[in-house]
This record gives C-alpha cells, sequence and structure tokens, in this order.
C-alpha cells in the first residue's frame, strides 16, 4: 500500500476482499448448484447488485477505472459494508483526487500535553502518533505495558510492540482479537499517508516477522480507534479489565491521546493503584524494578 501502483490499485483489493467474504444467500442471490471457482460472490453478482455492467466493476475492480461517488454507494450497499469500511472507501476515492499528501516534520508532544499525562496518575495513557507510533507516554502506562524508554525510538509503536515484543504480546487475554483489530487501524490510518515511508518499514518489518500479519494485512479489513475494552494479564497486577477512550489532539491531528480507565471500585482499579505503588521514584515500571531507567518515561523523542 504504500507505493503509488498498490494505491491506485488498494480500493479494487478491498473490493476484492470484500466480496469473498460474502455468499449468495447473504445478499439475496439464489445459490446456483455449480461450483464456484472462487469464494464469495463473483463479479457479475456484484456488479448485478450495484446496477452497474459487469465491464465496469471489473475495470474498477482492476484499479483501470475511478468509479464515481453513486457507484462507490451503490458497491457499498452491495458488498454490505459497514460505516467504517464505507468511509474507507471514501476516503480512497478523495484520496485519489488530492494526490500525494506533502511531508510533515517529525511529531513534537507539545509539553502541555505531557503535563496532562504525568497528572493522569491513575489512568495509564498514551499519545499516538501515525500508524500507531507511541510518541509520549505516562509512568503508569510504562509499568502497565513495558519500560517505552528502553525502547530506541523507532521501535516505539504499539501494532509492533503487539507483534515482536514476547512481554506485551503475552499480555493481552485475547491476543488475536487485539492484534487483527490494530491491524484494520493501521490500514484506516494509513489512508491518509499511503506513502509514508514509516508505514512501508513498518508492514515491510511485521510481513516478514509474523505469518499473521501477513494475512491479517492481506485482508484489507478497516476500522477507526475509538475506544473499547482490553482484558489484560499483567505478571505483577494480575488480570484487569480496562476501558479505553481515544480523544483528538486539536493542535496535531496526527496525534491522538489514548487513556485506559478503570470501573471505580472494581478489581482491576485497585491493580492500577498497585502497579502507581510499585512506580519508583524514578518512574520506572514493575517489570524489572531492580534495572536502571534509561531515561524519564513519558520524555518525548523525535521519530527518525
Amino acid at each position: 500500500m504504500a507505493t503509488a501502483d498498490a494505491q491506485r490499485n488498494e480500493l479494487g483489493e478491498f473490493f476484492k476482499a470484500r466480496r469473498a467474504e460474502l455468499t449468495p444467500a447473504q445478499v439475496g442471490l439464489p445459490q446456483s448448484g455449480a461450483a464456484r471457482r472462487v469464494p464469495g460472490l463473483r463479479r457479475e453478482e456484484v456488479a448485478h447488485l450495484a446496477a452497474i455492467s459487469t465491464d465496469y466493476y471489473t475495470r474498477v475492480e482492476q484499479g483501470r477505472l475511478q468509479a464515481s461517488e453513486p457507484v462507490l454507494s451503490a458497491l457499498a450497499r452491495a458488498l454490505h459494508l459497514d460505516e467504517d469500511q464505507t468511509a474507507y472507501v471514501k476516503g480512497l476515492h478523495g484520496a485519489k483526487r488530492r494526490g500525494r499528501p506533502q511531508r510533515r516534520p517529525a511529531p513534537r508532544v507539545r509539553p502541555q500535553l505531557q503535563r496532562l499525562l504525568d497528572q493522569l496518575t491513575d489512568s495509564p495513557a498514551l499519545v499516538l502518533g501515525r500508524h500507531m507510533d507511541i510518541l509520549a507516554w505516562n509512568s503508569l502506562a510504562a509499568s502497565l505495558i513495558t519500560d517505552f524508554s528502553a525502547l530506541p525510538p523507532g521501535e516505539r509503536n504499539y501494532l509492533r510492540l503487539a507483534f515482536v515484543d514476547p512481554h506485551v504480546r503475552g499480555l493481552f487475554a485475547d491476543w488475536e482479537t487485539t492484534a487483527r483489530t490494530c491491524v484494520a487501524y493501521l490500514r484506516m490510518d494509513a489512508l491518509q499517508y499511503p506513502d509514508d515511508p514509516r508505514l512501508a518499514t513498518l508492514v515491510g518489518e511485521l510481513s516478514v516477522r509474523d505469518p499473521d500479519f501477513r494475512q491479517w494485512w492481506a485482508a484489507h479489513d478497516v476500522a477507526h480507534k475509538t475506544c473499547g475494552t482490553k482484558k489484560l494479564n499483567h505478571p505483577v497486577a494480575g488480570e484487569l479489565t480496562l476501558d479505553w477512550e481515544i480523544l483528538g489532539c486539536a493542535t496535531d491531528p496526527d496525534q491522538q491521546l489514548m487513556v485506559m480507565t478503570a470501573v471505580p471500585g472494581s478489581a482491576a482499579q485497585e491493580s492500577l493503584r498497585f502497579l502507581a505503588s510499585w512506580t519508583g521514584p524514578d518512574n520506572s515500571p514493575p517489570r524489572e524494578p531492580s534495572a536502571p531507567a534509561a531515561d524519564r518515561p513519558g520524555e518525548t523523542h523525535p521519530r527518525p
């Protein structure tokens, strides 16, 4: 997706993945007795449902024709796309008209936002940048997840840690669902900056290192980061169920604040308080309490 040619055909690959997930019965078409050579719907069936010609749809899927907005809406209905998927299709269409995005400087977190992080003493919180890069954090997030300050700046990425760091991977009670959802978030985020070298590096590394990532990236699933619930198994604090919320940054649309909270009076809230008490004066996390911290968690570093 990080090359111009791949971006031009991303819409077709997305449609192909979605029609492969549907059966004729799901869209109200009769099921023929003949064996189907491809999974899901055929191109002609999608075209019929969208009231366009098979040739027109074929050229759209092959990246040889840019469909109009009314046709894209008809295809979204024919393929039973949800709200996030429909937004992705429209975003791809708009990206083709906008052309290549301009380069932006390396992100920096405002001191006021870092101060807010530090004052959230009862809630783990992170500032996420493009492609889920971790730009800043508070001490409780380091205690809960990992000592981000001990990682090279280029490795501070939420998705990357979930796949390649055994400790972080083991935190998630349902790792597969969490990781697959994060891949869908990444593809949705990539819509804004498809030619970003950072995206190409991240996708390339994870594709080589993990077969699950390769499979899920190829599935072209998309979703917006908004809110949800995490179930974690922490080696010190035990089981925690935390709600998470994504808040936008008014001064930089590429930055988002993710805050995790526990239900008041719950066991998870007590576990977070326990973790906070384990955080020493140097703000090092309880994962390795005797190890010196490389630098203060929450310190902002420019992305390489």
